[in-house]
C-alpha cells in the first residue's frame, strides 16, 4: 500500500495480487449439440418421447382388456369339495414350486424362504453386481446372466403350474352329459370296473363322485389313450389304481370305448 500526502490531501492506493487466470475456460456445461444421437434435453424431448411409449403401451393394454373377457369360474359352492382353488397368474411360479419335494414338506423354507430371498437379493445388488457402461446384453454377462435365469425360470414353473391344474380339472367331478347311459352294463367289462376302485371314483352308473364322469368317454378318448390314463394315471388318478390282469385291462378299456353319448 502506497501513502502519498500532499498539503491537507491524502490519497490511499491500494494494490493487489491475484492468482487467478483471467483467461481461465468458464465452467459451463457443454451444449447438447456436441454429442449428437448420445444425450438430449430431458423436457421436452426425452419426457415427449417416455410419454409416447407410454400411451402405445396403455391402449394396447386396454385394447386386450376389452376385446378378452376375463375367465370367470364356477359359482362359490362350500359343498363342493372338488374345487381346486390356485393363485393368480403372477403367482404360479411359486405355487409350482411348492409342489416339489426340495422345497416342501420338511424343506419349505427353501421355498417360501431361501430361493425367493435370493431371487430378491440379487435383484437389489444387480446395480453392484454389475456395474459396465456397456449397453448391449452380451457386454454384460452378470445382469444379462440373472435376468435370462429369472425368466426361463418363471416361464417353465408358471407353466408347469398351469399344465398341472388343466390336468386336474379334467380328472375333477363333472356334469355327465345328457342323454347318455351306461352301454352293456351286464358285460364282463362292467363286472370288472366295479371289482377294482373305480366304482369309488366314478360311480356305479358312470356319474362320476370323487372323479369325472365316464359317461360318453369313448366319444373323448380312444382306446390308447383310455389304457394310458389306466396304467400312468391323471391329474388327482395316481397310477397303478387297476389291480387287474392285462387281460381284464384289456377288456375293461374295450367296453369303456362303447360308453359314447347317443
Amino acid at each position: 500500500m502506497a501513502h502519498n500526502q500532499e498539503g491537507n490531501d491524502k490519497q490511499v492506493h491500494y494494490v493487489g495480487d491475484s492468482r487467478v487466470r483471467a483467461d481461465r475456460p468458464k465452467l459451463y456445461p457443454k451444449d447438447y449439440a456436441e454429442f449428437p444421437g448420445k444425450t438430449e434435453a430431458f423436457f421436452p424431448d426425452f419426457l415427449l418421447k417416455e410419454w409416447m411409449v407410454a400411451v402405445v403401451f396403455l391402449v394396447g393394454f386396454m385394447t386386450l382388456v376389452m376385446s378378452e373377457e376375463p375367465p370367470l369360474g364356477e359359482l362359490a359352492d362350500p359343498t363342493n369339495t372338488s374345487f381346486l382353488p390356485v393363485p393368480d397368474w403372477y403367482f404360479l411360479f411359486l405355487y409350482q414350486l411348492l409342489k416339489y419335494k426340495w422345497a416342501a414338506g420338511k424343506f419349505v423354507v427353501v421355498g417360501t424362504v431361501i430361493l425367493p430371498g435370493i431371487a430378491f437379493l440379487a435383484l437389489m445388488l444387480a446395480p453392484w453386481l454389475d456395474r459396465s457402461k456397456e449397453r448391449r446384453p452380451l457386454k454384460r454377462p452378470v445382469a444379462t446372466g440373472i435376468m435370462v435365469t429369472t425368466l426361463i425360470a418363471i416361464s417353465a414353473l408358471t407353466w408347469a403350474a398351469e399344465y398341472e391344474h388343466e390336468q386336474q380339472l379334467e380328472s375333477a367331478p363333472g356334469e355327465a352329459p345328457e342323454n347318455t347311459e351306461v352301454v352293456a352294463k351286464d358285460s364282463q367289462g362292467y363286472q370288472i370296473y366295479s371289482e377294482n376302485a373305480c366304482i369309488k371314483c366314478h360311480g356305479e352308473n358312470l356319474e362320476g363322485k370323487n372323479g369325472p364322469s365316464l359317461l360318453g368317454v369313448g366319444n373323448k378318448l380312444s382306446a390308447d389313450q383310455i389304457t394310458k390314463i389306466v396304467e400312468e394315471g391323471r391329474g388327482a388318478m395316481p397310477a397303478g389304481m387297476f389291480q387287474g390282469s392285462p387281460a381284464e385291462e384289456k377288456v375293461l378299456v374295450e367296453w369303456l370305448t362303447k360308453q359314447t353319448q347317443k
